[in-house]
């Protein structure tokens, strides 16, 4: 009976599992498609007619929009971590006045829309000459991963020992070298996942970059992959190769990161 029922859920399991992916496949599946392919009803399961032309359209046209969401989302991880980390562990250790208001603030700051944060980013790059540029675009992007970077700090170093800090203070060191030398080497788990969340919504960024530079130099792949669709003219092949292109770095660097994320968002959960 346990090996039935065991079975039935490992059965469960792969079928939603394979709905879940499913998308993916017919993503990768289109990307090896000829247009024509593609517009047949059925369509098929499989690229019979297999082409790499998506593949060197993106190649010859879409690197540098790959470039700009590179250069965006690592100049939002080192702004994300440069900042939520010190707050993180100010909240956590120094237990500065006003510590749980602004946390409250950090929930309801996760809460607004980001189309209407978009618009008063507008409205302030406008009149400051900061529109289509790309510190514009890691600015804005912060501001997303920030509010959950300070939460995921403040958890994780709310555990490191008051042992280990008063170690510290013993030999000398002052906050900001402790803060350096002790505190953030102890705290990897969370940076790597601070830095991966960060990266993911730097990289899949839409809201911000159609908004703040739509007509501009300085495109991420989210707004590239719209050239290739028009009025009367949908290139899917293209489209699909250069989303299967623009997905490999995230899908790349989850699975590296994937040991020091669980550590990382379950810190603070158990109290010792």
């Amino acid at each position: 009976m346990k090996r039935l029922k065991g079975t039935l859920r490992t059965t469960v399991g792969l079928a939603l599992t394979a709905v879940m992916l499913f998308p993916v496949y017919w993503m990768v599946n289109a990307s090896f498609t000829r247009d024509q392919d593609l517009r047949k009803s059925p369509p098929a399961w499989f690229p019979v007619h297999g082409t790499l032309e998506g593949y060197r359209a993106v190649l010859h046209q879409q690197l540098p929009y790959l470039g700009v969401s590179l250069v965006v989302g690592l100049g939002t991880v080192a702004l994300t971590v440069a900042l939520s980390a010190p707050a993180g562990y100010a909240l956590a250790k120094l237990r500065p006045r006003g510590g749980g208001v602004l946390w409250f603030l950090l929930l309801v700051a996760q809460m607004i829309p980001g189309i209407i944060m978009a618009m008063g980013f507008y409205a302030i790059y406008l009149s400051l000459g900061f529109l289509q540029s790309l510190p514009g675009l890691i600015v804005a992007d912060s501001t997303i991963a920030v509010p959950f970077a300070v939460l995921i700090f403040t958890a994780f170093m709310s555990g490191i020992p008051e042992e280990l800090l008063d170690a510290a203070r013993t030999d000398g060191a002052g906050r900001l070298r402790t803060f350096w030398s002790v505190v953030l080497p102890v705290s990897r788990n969370a940076v790597v996942t601070v830095s991966l969340f960060a990266f993911l919504w730097a990289w899949s960024d839409f809201v911000f970059a159609s908004t703040l530079d739509g007509g501009g130099v300085h495109q991420p792949i989210t707004l590239g992959i719209y050239h290739y669709i028009g009025n009367n003219n949908q290139q899917w092949n293209a489209i699909t190769a250069t989303a299967v292109v623009a997905s490999l770095p995230a899908a790349l660097i989850l699975v590296l990161a994937q040991r020091y994320i669980a550590a990382g968002v379950t810190a603070g959960a158990v109290k010792d």
